[in-house]
């Protein structure tokens, strides 16, 4: 038997890309989905699109509040067992859903599932014929797709190993973990996978099932205004640690310096933007969570030298 799934797609200006992606949700032939488009006070005809062209999507408006409240919007609105999540400009290939749930099969106790994915750096709608050949040719190559499955709160640490496309969940885990946290304005989704991998296994199907958009207006395109990496992960270590609910614990050194590379990244952003204090103090903070992480100590430098070149941006 199988469960009504519940889509959640947030949409803010993604005019150009929306309906490719509702056609990638329903051409997944799922016997019992429903797809809804939550539209973050779009100004583009975002909304009257998906209005116009597809009736059996529930179309919900919401005055501009981010991502993580139009993903909670819809949550709540879902009349689904089971809650997937797909951004408005990405794209779901075949066979996605029906791949999950056979893995969710093999584990009856897990009630979150995510794939691999392929970035796509493009801004043409819909992938080419010959594009999606050649990534099915190569989706056999199980060792290339491996990654992070059952009880990754250690991998989650490290990095964010879920890509929120291509996540489906159980609406309980919800009720257990929360939801998206509106006050973040990137990480949301990190945050909440963090909170989610200390209650149920996520398990992972090794198979490129998703494309993951990359364009010009992606938001992780700009310079960040926090380093939200280093705020959801320290959030996570200060309430659970390093250790797995299922007993297996993440390498501290291992997870500092990770965390000392997203300082650096994080300084290096705003060296190149030319915001001279938040580099070196980013730098200051990469040294602080490990101080054997050379990049810090020469992002610091750079940034320290600029500041006397002009004492204006010290």
């Amino acid at each position: 038997m199988f469960p009504k799934i519940s889509v959640v797609i947030p949409c803010y200006n993604a005019n150009r890309y929306i309906a490719a992606t509702i056609q990638s949700a329903l051409a997944q032939e799922w016997p019992d989905l429903e797809i809804l488009v939550v539209d973050d006070g779009s100004s583009d005809g975002s909304a009257a699109l998906v209005n116009d062209n597809f009736p059996s999507v529930r179309l919900i408006r919401q005055v501009n509040q981010g991502v993580a409240a139009a993903r909670n919007n819809g949550i709540g609105q879902a009349k689904g067992e089971w809650i997937a999540f797909l951004d408005a400009d990405d794209i779901w290939l075949p066979g996605k859903l029906h791949a999950q749930w056979a893995k969710l099969q093999q584990s009856p106790g897990a009630r979150m599932t995510y794939t691999a994915w392929q970035v796509w750096a493009s801004t043409e709608p819909e992938p080419a014929s010959e594009y999606l050949a050649k990534l099915t040719a190569d989706a056999g190559n199980t060792a290339r797709w491996a990654g992070a499955s059952g009880w990754v709160y250690p991998h989650l640490l490290l990095d964010c190993v879920v890509w929120t496309s291509t996540v489906l969940v159980h609406k309980s885990v919800f009720l257990e973990a929360g939801v998206f946290d509106p006050t973040l304005r990137i990480g949301e989704d990190y945050d909440l996978w963090l909170r989610a991998s200390r209650i149920t296994p996520i398990l992972r199907v090794p198979r490129p099932l998703a494309l993951y958009r990359m364009h010009p207006a992606s938001i992780t395109q700009s310079v960040p205004e926090k380093n939200f990496r280093a705020l959801v992960v320290g959030r996570a270590i200060r309430q659970w640690g390093y250790a797995s609910p299922d007993g297996s614990v993440a390498d501290q050194r291992v997870v500092s310096n990770a965390l000392a590379k997203s300082w650096s990244d994080y300084a290096g952003a705003h060296l190149d933007a030319g915001n001279l204090p938040a580099a070196r103090q980013a730098g200051v903070e990469a040294l602080r969570k490990d101080w054997r992480h050379t990049s810090g100590l020469k992002v610091w430098v750079k940034a320290a030298l600029k500041s006397l070149a002009s004492p204006s941006k010290w």
